[in-house]
């Protein structure tokens, strides 16, 4: 099968502001006012959680059909901590990003307990979010610099 590719396009609209585009679908992520923004979206983390669960659900969704398991509903609910200390530069300890997550998924269903941590186990190793916060994944930067024009943003 051949690889699938992904990508997100945008410009900075100010300091904490930032508008994107993926294929035809347009976002905004922005800060929350204590942390410097206009609260316009949700903050770039936010959005990351909301990656995590949106993948976790397509995959659930997809094993269970294919184990037989039927799912009436449920709930995906994802939270961690940020010491914000490194992010804001007062720090130079710890991590920038989450110290962890925390997963909580509340199934109905009629499958049994053997049945339900089987279809997460396929879950964890099947989900490409999951996948990546779960192990490293190489990051290639392609920096351009444009010479600045003092009337072009006058």
């Amino acid at each position: 099968m051949s690889l699938s590719n992904f990508s997100i396009n945008g410009s900075s609209i100010n300091s904490t502001l930032y508008k994107g585009t993926s294929r035809q679908f347009n976002f905004l992520v922005d800060e929350p006012h204590e942390l410097g923004g206009e609260d316009l979206a949700a903050n770039p983390v936010e959005y990351l959680l909301a990656g995590y669960a949106g993948c976790l659900n397509v995959v659930i969704n997809l094993v269970a059909k294919e184990l037989g398991i039927k799912l009436y509903d449920f709930k995906i609910n994802i939270n961690g901590n940020i010491d914000a200390a490194k992010f804001l530069g007062l720090s130079e300890e710890g991590r920038a990003g989450f110290q962890s997550l925390e997963v909580s998924i509340d199934f109905v269903t009629n499958a049994t307990q053997e049945s339900v941590d089987f279809l997460l186990k396929n879950v964890k190793q099947r989900c490409p979010v999951n996948d990546n916060l779960s192990n490293v994944t190489p990051i290639q930067y392609h920096i351009s610099k444009s010479a600045y024009k003092e009337e072009a943003y006058a």
